[in-house]
């Protein structure tokens, strides 16, 4: 496929220190690289019962799921309630409690924040039909504790990308921002951020205040935000056909991360801990299959613990200047890249976009720099098998930009790309 240089268009919570600029750079850049190392390294064998270490439950009842959960059906609203919105230009703002599915589809409750533009609900002069347009947007959420999630970072300051959602409420569209970690913070569990995506889109379309019942829907997320709107959209087809997706806009999406722990090394590294929170989230999600802890020597064992609530900052500093050889015992860390578990390997093919075969029906935007450390040449082949599988493909390759810079260029493109996408234009294709 040929590679466009340009897009057509129109027109978390508590932790100890909030990460500075060149932290926060580098939180994205390594969202994905320390995680697969880590996964790679400590994610073997089958566990005792009880294994995973969970967050503390959130402390507001309005996140409790009902004893009769199992009688909703996925996107059902459990619960809601308004929110003030400071920093939104007026926004009209609730919190929804919905039914969702887990990774092994047990029912779950997942919440999601909808904000809705100054005006009112009901329809907007921006869609091509139908209701007011209905973004949804996947943030990078890098945490383990459930008061880290987008439902409070999106208004306590956390959330470093929360003022680009101005630009698509300032265009008339509703914007809704799932807590796609779920209600256990498994940070690393891609397949699960789809499904909750899905299932929140769902629920604020049933949600009747905001009157969005009739709107068209788009999906966008960079990084682990991206991996999520990923996989909402590769599902969608088999999960939630119902839904009018118009278009996707996915930005440095680590296509394999069993791929990119066989290319990283186990050298110290300033954001280690952001790889070791990574292998606890799927330990959380996959509970039955695996097990890190008797990977672990001591130090590994001390580093789970303080960081089970932690949100990205704190992790940064607890894990910093680690290596596998700091945490995990010997023969793991040994065998770090060397991955020949069955379960392990299953369990990184299920969260990886390139080995997992669905596809999206609905167009899509991907961007990704080209002196991106998540390999660009596993973002180029998932695009080509997109394009082969016949979806409407526009492929931007960022010259000179890295995981840190490429959002910056890709998110006001993207969102350039779903207006058009909700204004009925045919969708531009690279293939």
């Amino acid at each position: 496929m040929t590679v466009r240089q340009a897009v057509p268009s129109t027109c978390q919570g508590r932790a100890t220190a909030r990460p500075q600029t060149s932290s926060a750079r580098g939180l994205r850049r390594a969202l994905t690289l320390l995680a697969a190392t880590a996964l790679a390294a400590g994610l073997t064998g089958t566990p005792p019962a009880g294994a995973a270490i969970y967050p503390v439950a959130d402390p507001d009842g309005f996140y409790w799921a009902p004893p009769d959960l199992a009688n909703f059906q996925p996107g059902d609203v459990i619960r809601s309630r308004p929110v003030a919105t400071p920093g939104f230009l007026g926004a009209t703002g609730y919190q929804l409690l919905f039914r969702s599915n887990d990774s092994h589809d047990n029912p779950i409750a997942a919440a999601t924040t909808l904000l809705i533009p100054a005006g009112g609900a009901g329809s907007s002069d921006t869609g091509s039909s139908g209701g007011r347009p209905l973004l949804s947007y996947q943030p990078f959420v890098n945490s383990l504790g459930t008061h880290c999630a987008p439902s409070h970072s999106l208004f306590n300051g956390e959330m470093q990308e929360a003022v680009a959602l101005n630009l698509p409420l300032t265009r008339g569209w509703a914007v809704n921002v799932p807590d796609h970690l779920g209600p256990t913070s498994a940070y690393g569990a891609a397949q699960l951020g789809g499904k909750i995506t899905l299932d929140s889109i769902r629920a604020v379309r049933r949600f009747e205040p905001a009157h969005l019942a009739d709107s068209q829907v788009g999906l966008t997320g960079y990084s682990g935000g991206g991996m999520a709107t990923g996989f909402a959209a590769a599902l969608a087809p088999d999960y939630a056909p119902e839904l009018p997706i118009v278009g996707v806009a996915q930005g440095g999406v680590p296509a394999n991360i069993g791929k990119l722990a066989l290319e990283v090394g186990q050298t110290p590294h300033a954001l280690f801990g952001l790889g070791f929170a990574a292998a606890i989230g799927l330990e959380r999600e996959y509970p039955a299959e695996l097990n890190m802890g008797p990977q672990l020597n001591d130090s590994g064992l001390a580093l789970r613990d303080q960081i089970a609530n932690a949100c990205a900052g704190e992790i940064i500093s607890a894990g910093a200047n680690r290596s596998f050889y700091d945490v995990f015992l010997p023969a793991a860390a040994q065998a770090g890249l060397n991955r020949t578990d069955p379960t392990l390997i299953r369990v990184l093919h299920e969260n990886s976009l390139e080995t997992f075969p669905g596809v999206p029906r609905a167009p899509v935007y991907q961007w990704h720099g080209d002196a991106d450390q998540v390999n660009p040449g596993l973002v180029r082949e998932l695009a080509g098998r997109y394009c082969h599988a016949g979806t409407p493909m526009l492929l931007e390759m960022v010259p000179g930009a890295d995981h840190a810079t490429s959002v910056l260029t890709g998110l006001p493109h993207a969102f350039a790309y779903m207006s058009d996408r909700f204004a009925g234009l045919p969708a531009p294709s690279n293939c």
